[in-house]
C-alpha cells in the first residue's frame, strides 16, 4: 500500500497540470490561472483521489494476480489472461472506490451531497470511470506482462539495471 501510495503521489506531479490545462482548454475564456502555482490548483483533491486509488489498486492487483494459474516455465509468472483479468478487476474496483474523492472541496461538497441526495449520489459517474479505468489497467498489466518496454529497450525480462 505504501509503494502504491507513493506511486500515486509522484504521478500527480505530472497529471495535475495536464488535467487543469485540459479543463481550461475546454472552458476557454472562463478561467484564467497564472504561473506554475496555478497549474496545481486542485492538487489536494487529485492527491486524495490518485494516492488512494494506487493504495487500493496495486495490492489488490497483486492479490488477484496471485490467485490465477502460473506459466509452466518455472518463472512463477501468472498466465497472460490472469494478469489481464486482475488488472481489469482491480482497476474497476479501485476507480469505483475513489469516485467520492473526485472533485474540488471534497469534504464540503460530499457533505452537501449526502444531505441533499444521499450516499448513492457520491458514486455518480462511477460506472463511466470504471469503463475507462478497467481496460486501461488491464491493458497496462498486459503490456507489462508481455514485456514490451524490455523488448524496446533491449533488456531481458527480470534483469535489473
Amino acid at each position: 500500500m505504501l509503494a502504491g501510495g507513493l506511486a500515486g503521489m509522484f504521478q500527480i506531479i505530472v497529471t495535475t497540470p495536464m488535467e487543469l490545462l485540459k479543463i481550461q482548454m475546454q472552458n476557454q475564456g472562463r478561467t484564467n490561472e497564472n504561473g506554475i502555482a496555478g497549474l496545481y490548483k486542485g492538487l489536494s483533491s487529485t492527491f486524495a483521489r490518485d494516492v488512494t486509488f494506487s493504495m487500493i489498486y496495486f495490492p489488490f492487483f497483486a492479490y488477484l494476480d496471485s490467485l490465477g494459474p502460473r506459466k509452466g516455465d518455472g518463472s512463477g509468472d501468472a498466465v497472460f489472461w490472469t494478469s489481464f483479468a486482475a488488472g481489469l478487476l482491480a482497476g474497476a474496483s479501485s476507480s469505483f472506490a475513489v469516485t467520492p474523492l473526485d472533485g474540488s472541496s471534497i469534504f464540503q461538497t460530499n457533505k452537501k451531497i449526502l444531505k441533499m441526495e444521499g450516499p448513492r449520489a457520491l458514486f455518480k459517474g462511477a460506472a463511466c470511470r470504471m469503463m475507462v479505468m478497467a481496460p486501461l489497467f488491464g491493458i497496462a498489466q498486459t503490456v507489462y506482462y508481455v514485456g514490451v518496454a524490455e523488448k524496446i529497450l533491449g533488456i531481458e525480462k527480470g534483469v535489473h539495471i
